[in-house]
């Protein structure tokens, strides 16, 4: 029950989190637009600060969560927003229609910044990270130094864990879109389609086994990612509309989604206050 509760959380973080980027680019215009993703990225650091203090293992974690998406939407996504609209990037285009924004298309070029943080994770340290650890093992990676800090910060685990993710796969899928590398027809992009539908299948049913709702928000939160892999590449093959691009013709549906989440969110919570008491 902790794993689908966790689940349902931090899957419709997915598409509550692209509706409410562009109802902030409507909302705000051009002109306010980026000192509120300014202002969003600083209330995420709050959150995280707050998350650090706390000595509760699932608040900690839920402030790594939210923390971490106010941050990456409002000081990374919006930061690409700014300055591909300073230099007038184009969108890319097909029959008519927008199918890569300017943002995304510079997007990629942090590749070598994304590198050097693998670089560290893969070669130089021991994490609590299965895949790394995994990794290490098979290529006989000796000699790393384990992290041992006197105290493990949730919030900062969860933090890092959200933000390295969701970069990792933008650029896998961004680099699968694009024409120059594979396409989106590619058999390359097919591969990872269906790749990430097992592999988050495969975390999916581990996640059923977790008995505490913390960890498994935390284990669900790679179990998304690589799931949504698969609906974005559904969603730009045009095998259904993805609405949450289009918050304002499509309130219905994401109020329902909010209401979900919300009602979701607050059962884990209460579940949780009633367990310790």
């Amino acid at each position: 029950m902790k794993g689908i509760i966790a689940f349902i959380i931090v899957l419709f973080t997915m598409p509550l989190g692209h509706a409410a980027m562009i109802l902030m680019e409507k909302g705000f215009g051009h002109e306010h637009v980026f000192l509120a993703a300014l202002l969003l990225g600083f209330f995420g650091l709050l959150l995280i600060i707050w998350g650090v203090i706390s000595e509760n293992d699932t608040k900690a974690t839920f402030m790594g969560l939210f923390g971490g998406l106010f941050i990456w939407t409002g000081w990374v996504e919006f930061a690409y927003v700014y300055y591909a609209h300073r230099y007038g990037v184009d969108p890319l285009m097909a029959n008519g229609e927008i199918i890569t924004k300017p943002e995304y298309l510079i997007m990629p070029s942090s590749i070598g910044f994304w590198a050097v943080f693998m670089i560290y994770y893969f070669f130089g340290t021991k994490t609590g990270c299965s895949f790394f650890n995994w990794f290490q093992k098979a290529m006989n990676v000796k000699n790393v130094n384990e992290m041992k800090p006197t105290k493990r910060n949730t919030t900062i685990s969860t933090f890092l864990e959200l933000t390295l993710l969701l970069w990792t796969f933008y650029l896998v899928l961004l680099f699968a879109y694009d024409d120059n590398f594979f396409g989106d027809r590619s058999n390359t992009t097919y591969f990872i389609a269906f790749a990430s539908l097992a592999w988050s299948l495969y975390l999916f049913i581990k996640l059923l086994k977790i008995k505490t709702i913390g960890y498994a928000i935390r284990y669900a939160i790679p179990t998304v990612i690589i799931f949504w892999n698969f609906v974005e590449i559904l969603g730009r093959w045009d095998f259904f509309k993805e609405f949450w691009v289009e918050p304002h013709n499509y309130i219905l549906e994401l109020s329902l989604i909010l209401i979900v989440f919300l009602g979701t969110l607050a059962y884990a919570i209460w579940d949780k206050k009633k367990a310790i008491n």
